[in-house]
């Protein structure tokens, strides 16, 4: 099957897998903490757990996709997005909250970027960088697409009905685009970068120190992205700017990643990945200093939101070129 067919249906899928799970808590959060008759620590405590546990079982999903292909992960990730998204159409007190959040959390860990980068580091061979940038396009419209729709949706039938057309997006949309575009693969022996270095003496002590760098750099830029695209037309409200304005400069958080990840694809043959990524922190940690002091102002509020997206965008194809950067293992027949 052509790569770009691949990389076309895993987009797809990953627009409505990020939008029906990780973006709708900012529009639909309030709504939700209102039906299950908790307050917003309690949503926001449930939430991080989910997210707590998609980190934690992360190094498992790889290893499946290592061994197995990303086929079978991907799909069932479909399925199991599709009964968090149920689930919290149904909430009705705190408990079934934490459930929900817990299991949309399990769905992150098999549907969202990690696991499509590793399908495609299986899969696209020496086009790797360009395919994993392609598919970080079609993510970008994730919020942009979610926000509103979740806004429109909330007014016109409801928050439980919401999440029910969500969870049937998942079901009927990105499960077969998950078993019908990706390559299925017998299983195989998984083969580990140590294997590679231990060679060289002081190679292994680099590659370790290197691999916590990156990791810790990584983690606070997650935790960082988690926080404010949890928390964004709060945050833009909380200092003043109306609720429409806030939509409005939040929905061009999408199309400003989306400009991020053009830029890396024009110039990926002249920039390398870890330069990409070091003009990308330090865009990141201007955009947080014109949010500390933009005090409601809403042109510096749409320039925070405009850099925060570029940066986020550059630093999400970071997450999956890097580390192959670093840590590259021979490709695999």
């Amino acid at each position: 099957m052509p790569l770009a067919y691949t990389v076309t249906a895993l987009g797809v899928a990953q627009i409505i897998s990020w939008g029906s799970l990780f973006y709708t808590i900012a529009v639909l959060g309030p709504a939700l903490a209102s039906a299950a008759g908790v307050g917003e620590v309690a949503l926001f405590a449930s939430y991080s757990a989910g997210l707590v546990v998609s980190g934690l079982l992360a190094p498992m999903v790889g290893r499946r996709i290592d061994t197995h292909g990303g086929r079978d992960v991907l799909s069932a990730g479909s399925l199991l997005a599709a009964a968090a998204c149920a689930a919290l159409a149904l909430v009705q007190g705190p408990v079934t909250m934490l459930i929900a959040w817990l299991l949309a959390g399990v769905a992150m860990a098999a549907t969202l970027y990690d696991p499509a980068f590793a399908t495609l580091n299986d899969v696209a061979g020496s086009h790797y960088r360009r395919s994993v940038t392609a598919l970080t396009l079609f993510g970008g419209l994730a919020s942009t697409v979610f926000w509103p729709l979740s806004h429109a949706l909330l007014e016109s039938a409801g928050l439980r009905e919401t999440f029910a057309i969500y969870a049937v997006l998942n079901v009927a949309v990105c499960l077969p685009l998950h078993w019908c575009f990706i390559p299925a693969r017998e299983r195989r022996v998984a083969v580990h970068a140590k294997a590679h270095v231990a060679a060289d003496a002081d190679a292994a002590p680099r590659a370790r120190r290197a691999f916590l760098w990156l990791a810790v750099a990584l983690a606070l830029a997650a935790l960082i992205a988690s926080g404010i695209s949890a928390h964004l037309i709060g945050l833009l409200t909380a200092t003043g700017i109306g609720l429409g304005d806030a939509v409005l400069i939040g929905s061009l958080f999408g199309p400003m990643q989306v400009a991020g990840r053009v830029m890396e694809f024009t110039f990926a043959r002249h920039v390398g990945p870890i330069a990409a990524g070091t003009v990308a922190f330090a865009a990141l940690a201007i955009a947080l200093a014109i949010f500390a002091v933009q005090g409601g102002m809403f042109v510096l509020a749409l320039l925070f939101v405009m850099l925060y997206g570029w940066s986020n965008g550059v630093l999400t194809i970071v997450r999956g070129t890097v580390p192959a950067e670093l840590f590259a293992v021979a490709q695999r027949g």
